[in-house]
């Protein structure tokens, strides 16, 4: 007889870090939807309150796992998705340390600039990626070409909305989140 050789479709985790923020994501999303957003107000998305209430805390790094619908986290999560498994490759997830940083300021900012309205989704992560793999083509130490015209078109496209788009998106912690990837990209490079 022939022996016939079965292939199989092996399904590969194949980036750990980006994998787990997504169904994190996923989930915190879920659970907003099972708990008629208790949890996106309460634990997913930040705001100024009380430094005295631990959920505050919690807020802080949380919020860049909540997102407000199933447009807004399919919108991050396809350019995340895209973006953040060849930087965690290429850099051994170095890239993904900077998560909680990113989120940290982030959150600060938001509480301490925009004291009366919520922010929450993972833009400003995103927004990061983006300007980290856009310097991440450079070794010989020079500035690519490639990151000034991701820099110039994202800042331009976001001080638009946020002079002439009334949308409720954060612009300005994009803008955060683009300035942290440029500050961790350049930080990088030069270790």
């Amino acid at each position: 007889g022939t022996s016939m050789k079965r292939s199989s479709i092996r399904l590969q985790y194949n980036a750990p870090v980006t994998l787990t923020f997504f169904f994190l994501s996923l989930a915190s999303l879920v659970l907003g939807y099972l708990t008629n957003n208790w949890t996106t107000s309460h634990l997913f998305s930040v705001y100024r309150s009380s430094m005295t209430d631990p959920l505050f805390y919690v807020r802080l790094f949380g919020h860049v796992l909540g997102h407000g619908g199933w447009n807004h986290f399919i919108n991050n999560m396809l350019l995340f998705l895209v973006v953040a498994p060849p930087l965690e490759e290429d850099t051994e997830a170095e890239h993904s340390k900077r998560y909680p940083y990113a989120a940290l300021v982030s959150g600060i900012l938001q509480c301490v600039l925009f004291p009366t309205s919520a922010l929450l989704g993972a833009s400003g992560i995103v927004f990061m990626l983006i300007m980290l793999s856009s310097l991440a083509g450079s070794k010989n130490g020079g500035i690519p070409i490639t990151f000034i015209l991701v820099g110039v078109l994202y800042l331009s496209q976001q001080v638009y909305s946020i002079f002439f788009i009334q949308d409720n998106v954060a612009n300005f912690m994009h803008i955060v989140g683009g300035i942290c990837g440029t500050a961790f990209g350049f930080a990088v490079r030069k270790r």
